[in-house]
């Protein structure tokens, strides 16, 4: 069994057209379709969704990101 999620619009008079594509050629198949709603999000002027960043400032104050020294270059051969 294979499960996929997708994202469609569904058209003016509520028609939803699906094209999925699948490895199971020639083949009889069983189709299970669950549909809900994606809520609406009210985004501010950039495109983000109502404050995301008064709720992600300071996410990793607790565990600041560290980063890793760069190793040594490799040493080559002068060029003559």
């Amino acid at each position: 069994m294979q499960t996929m999620t997708l994202k469609a619009r569904a058209d003016q008079d509520g028609v939803i057209k699906l094209e999925v594509p699948t490895p199971l050629a020639d083949q009889d198949v069983e189709i299970v379709l669950v549909m809900q709603p994606i809520p609406e999000q009210d985004l501010d002027e950039m495109g983000y969704p109502m404050g995301y960043f008064e709720d992600t400032y300071g996410s990793f104050a607790d565990e600041p990101l560290e980063r890793n020294q760069p190793g040594m270059p490799d040493e080559r051969d002068i060029l003559e």
